[in-house]
């Protein structure tokens, strides 16, 4: 038996709340432990259920936002540190179960993310050719249990949300497939999936106004620049009122997208006035309306399948309220998707807040608590959740960063409160969690498997003169990590 006096830490989810947290943990422990009785010691290990790390960057972001590149390479760095020890393949609830980890690490943090949509909610939307983006991003970022194929025969579809994942969604519905090839790591079943694309149309359903919409600058600029795509407007939708101006230029991000929306509409009226141009000024032979305002209210459909969608027109006040005018209006469209919110996962044993839609925790610190809310919840010892898990399907990476920093404050305070300066594991073995996992028959993939994965994918892209080529296959990963 190989005991060691290190703090140990349990880690549930290898996407960017898992690892920013991981290495936030080891710099503050560096800081702080001294001072707090703890040490500057501890073995983190990070427990993922997909055989590869990085979670929402590698499979919920849209594969041609460049950004993403520098933040996957930032946490594989993090990931490369002796004291943060991967665990791929594993299962929390399955292969290992809570008790198992609270016997053999001194706390448990849940990241563990968001795979599900919320439930869109209107008529119509059990209708044959209703999709959740979820499922959508799944397929176009080659999740490894998602679908391998998807149907894109609608000619004239919509897409309603207005934040970052309903514009991820419609861009990749208005995609060239060999200019996103060229570009970007998609996998063959999608590159084919894409090209055989038959949307000509497509509607972008905002409920509220120019200036309350969730949109990044950086999304709107993708947008800007699809080859053979003409964006239309109504300008209507652009006649903003005094208090809604002064109302979006108090807060920087809302004033610099409300800025380069209204570029987007300077734009459109240069693509119509060209003769229906895309960005370059060449011929477009695809349109792409954004809708302010609109709220849909019914999927239409014939024969189970979608035929239309029903839409209501909405007013916005500057200070966000939306209020409903009885206008409706019908567009003919063969294919919906709801872009409107993700649901955070459960997890086993663990209280969940379903009207917030994350793991239940006390007043948003990240410790677990015994139930949703009320006079009944307990702070549960040793437990924690961050980023989505802690807060709901909210806020983007660096919200997660400074989730990460608040939780981890907390736990070292906890520790440094807890018996024998916070080691209260009974088990402190470092490979008692491999023998254990090895009893089940579960084979974790780790860092250097990880690698394996990667350096193929780069080989595979650089026959075709990418810089990446992703794996799709479950099985061919575990191969390739295990050989």
């Amino acid at each position: 038996m190989s005991e060691t006096n290190e703090l140990r830490i349990a880690v549930i989810g290898a996407g960017p709340a898992g690892v920013y947290s991981s290495d936030i943990f080891l710099r503050q422990l560096g800081k702080l432990g001294e001072e707090l009785g703890l040490g500057t010691k501890a073995r983190i290990d990070l427990f993922e259920k997909l055989p590869v790390p990085f979670g929402l960057v590698r499979y919920g972001v849209a594969p041609d936002h460049p950004s993403i590149k520098f933040i996957a390479s930032a946490l594989e760095k993090t990931l490369d540190n002796p004291d943060i020890h991967l665990y791929c393949d594993v299962e929390f609830g399955k292969d290992v179960t809570l008790d198992e980890l609270l016997e053999r690490y001194d706390a448990v943090l849940f990241a563990t993310g968001a795979v599900e949509d919320k439930p869109l909610g209107l008529p119509g939307s059990d209708l044959d050719g209703v999709y959740g983006a979820a499922k959508f991003v799944e397929w176009y970022d080659g999740y490894p249990t998602g679908a391998r194929e998807w149907p894109l025969d609608a000619e004239e579809v919509a897409v309603i949300g207005g934040g970052n994942v309903a514009m991820d969604v419609a861009r990749e519905l208005m995609r060239n497939a060999d200019d996103l090839k060229a570009k970007t790591d998609i996998p063959d079943n999608v590159y084919e999936g894409i090209k055989a694309n038959k949307a000509k149309t497509l509607h972008l359903f905002i409920r509220r106004g120019v200036a309350q919409a969730k949109f990044s600058v950086q999304e709107l600029r993708e947008m800007e620049k699809l080859p053979g795509v003409q964006l239309i407007i109504n300008e209507d939708d652009f006649d903003l009122d005094d208090d809604t101006i002064e109302e979006a230029g108090k807060d920087k991000l809302t004033r610099q997208m409300v800025e380069e929306l209204f570029a987007i509409r300077e734009m459109a009226e240069d693509m119509e006035d060209d003769g229906d141009t895309d960005f370059e000024g060449n011929p477009a032979d695809r349109k792409y309306y954004i809708h302010f305002n609109s709220a849909p209210v019914e999927v239409l459909g014939a024969d189970g399948k979608v035929k239309a969608i029903r839409v209501e027109k909405t007013t916005t006040s500057a200070d966000g309220k939306m209020t409903r005018t009885g206008e409706f209006e019908e567009y003919p469209v063969q294919a919906v998707y709801h872009a409107i919110g993700y649901k955070p996962a459960t997890a086993p044993g663990i209280a969940y807040d379903e009207r917030r839609a994350h793991l239940a925790n006390a007043n948003g610190d990240g410790r677990i608590t015994t139930e949703a809310s009320g006079e009944g919840a307990q702070v549960r010892e040793r437990l924690y959740a961050t980023g989505w898990a802690k807060r709901g399907p909210v806020g983007l990476i660096g919200s997660t960063k400074s989730d990460a920093l608040l939780i981890v404050t907390n736990m070292l305070e906890d520790l440094s409160k807890a018996a024998e300066g916070g080691r209260v594991a009974a088990d402190r073995d470092p490979e008692s969690i491999d023998r254990l996992l090895a009893s089940r028959g579960v084979k974790p993939i780790d860092f250097a498997g990880w690698k394996k994965v990667d350096a193929f994918e780069r080989a595979e892209g650089a026959k075709e003169g990418r810089e990446h080529k992703k794996v799709i296959d479950p099985e061919q990963m575990r191969a390739l990590a295990h050989a």
